[in-house]
C-alpha cells in the first residue's frame, strides 16, 4: 500500500479562479522522495498545503498510511494528527527558543528522558550537537536551515514535506544543504516531497519527479525519463534547454532540416511532427560552405553554449567544451546525435 494517495485533488481559491490544483492524482511509495518541479503559480506549494491539512480540497481525496485525512466534502482530519513535519521556505523557527527547544518542540507529549535523548540524536544526525544552546539569531542561514528540518524529523513524522527551503541560501551553500538533507532523509529512511523550481536540485534529490504546470501534472517518473522522455513539450522545455525541429515522418525515418532521425512510435508518412533537440544532441564542424551560421556564444564556466542560425530561419543550440572558442558569424556544418528521439504534433 502507498504510503501518500492523492486520488483528483482539486483546489479553487475563488469561484472567478482558475484552479490552483487540478485533478491531481499520485502515489508515494514509503522511503522514497518525491520532487514536485515547476514554475511559480503552478500549485506545488498548494498541493503541500493539501497534504498538510493546511487547506482543505474542493475535489478528491487524500490519503496517508492507508487513513483518509482529507476528502472534499468533509471536515478533515487535523494538521497535528497526520503524521506529517513540515519545513516551510523561511524555517519559521521560534527566535525566543534555543536550537535544542525548537528542535523540541513537537515532542512535548514524550517523557522528558525521551524527548532528551530524541533531540540529541536528531541535532548529532544533522551535526548541530555542538550548537544546542544557542538562539537562531547567532546561527547561519545554514544553519537555521538544518534545525529547521531537524524539527521537523524529530517526532519521527510519516511524511516530511519540505517547501524550497534552500531558496533563502547562495549557491554554493544551497547545493551542499541539498546533499546534507538528502542524505539525512535518506538515513532516516524518511518518506519525503520536496517543492522547487530549479530542475537541477529536483534531478539531484529525487527518486520520482513530477512536473506540474497550472495545476496539473504533466509527467511524473524518474528523473532520466522526465529529461530524456518528457510526455509534452511543456515538460520537455521546462526541464532542460530544448529546440524544437519541424520534421515530416517517412519510411526512413524523421527527416528535419539537420538529419534524419529513426523513431520508435508508428507515425503514418508524411505526418508531421517537431522534434525535440538538447544542446547535449548537437554539435558542429567549422565549414565555410556550411548552412548554419553561430549566431551567438555564451560562456558558462564549465561549457559553452553556442546558438546556430539555420537557413529555415529556424535555430538550435549546442553545447561544448569551455575550451572551444569561435567566432559569432562563422559558417559551419551541424551534426546532430540524438540519443533519445523525442518527437510531439506539430502545432
Amino acid at each position: 500500500m502507498p504510503l501518500l494517495e492523492l486520488a483528483r485533488i482539486g483546489k479553487r481559491f475563488g469561484a472567478d479562479r482558475p484552479a490552483a490544483v487540478d485533478g491531481l492524482t499520485l502515489t508515494l511509495e514509503a522511503g522514497r522522495i518525491l520532487v514536485l518541479l515547476g514554475p511559480s503559480g503552478c500549485g506545488k506549494t498548494t498541493t503541500l498545503r493539501l497534504i498538510a491539512g493546511f487547506e482543505e480540497p474542493d475535489e478528491g481525496q487524500i490519503a496517508i498510511g492507508g487513513r483518509v485525512v482529507a476528502q472534499a466534502g468533509s471536515r478533515g482530519v487535523p494538521p497535528e494528527e497526520r503524521g506529517v513535519g513540515v519545513v516551510f521556505q523561511d524555517y519559521a523557527l521560534f527566535p525566543h527558543l534555543t536550537v535544542e527547544e525548537n528542535v523540541a518542540f513537537g515532542l512535548a507529549r514524550r517523557p522528558r528522558t525521551a524527548r532528551s535523548a530524541q533531540v540529541a540524536r536528531i541535532l548529532d544526525l544533522i551535526g548541530l550537537g555542538d550548537l544546542a544552546r544557542r538562539y537562531p539569531h547567532e546561527l547561519s542561514g545554514g544553519q537555521q536551515q538544518r534545525v529547521a528540518t531537524a524539527r521537523a524529523l524529530a517526532p519521527e513524522p510519516a511524511l516530511l514535506l519540505l517547501d524550497e527551503p534552500f531558496s533563502n541560501l547562495d549557491a554554493d551553500l544551497r547545493a551542499q544543504m541539498r546533499d546534507e538533507v538528502e542524505k539525512t532523509l535518506r538515513a532516516t529512511k524518511t518518506t519525503a516531497i520536496f517543492v522547487t523550481h530549479d530542475q537541477e536540485e529536483a534531478f539531484t534529490i529525487a527518486d520520482e519527479v513530477g512536473v506540474l504546470n497550472a495545476g496539473r501534472l504533466e509527467q511524473l517518473g524518474p528523473p532520466e525519463t522526465i529529461y530524456h522522455r518528457p510526455a509534452t513539450p511543456f515538460v520537455a522545455e521546462f526541464v532542460g534547454a530544448a529546440d524544437f525541429l519541424p520534421g515530416v515522418v517517412t519510411s526512413e525515418g524523421i527527416v528535419t532540416e539537420i538529419g534524419v532521425f529513426g523513431h520508435g512510435e508508428r507515425r503514418e508518412p508524411g505526418t508531421k511532427v517537431r522534434v525535440m533537440i538538447r544542446p547535449d544532441d548537437v554539435t558542429f564542424v567549422p565549414d565555410e560552405a556550411g548552412e548554419a551560421v553561430l549566431t551567438r556564444r555564451y560562456f558558462r564556466g564549465s561549457e559553452t553554449l553556442y546558438c546556430l542560425g539555420l537557413p529555415s530561419g529556424g535555430r538550435v543550440h549546442s553545447s561544448q567544451p569551455s575550451s572551444a572558442a569561435f567566432a559569432t558569424g562563422q559558417r559551419v556544418r551541424p551534426e546532430a546525435h540524438v540519443l533519445h528521439v523525442v518527437a510531439f504534433p506539430a502545432e
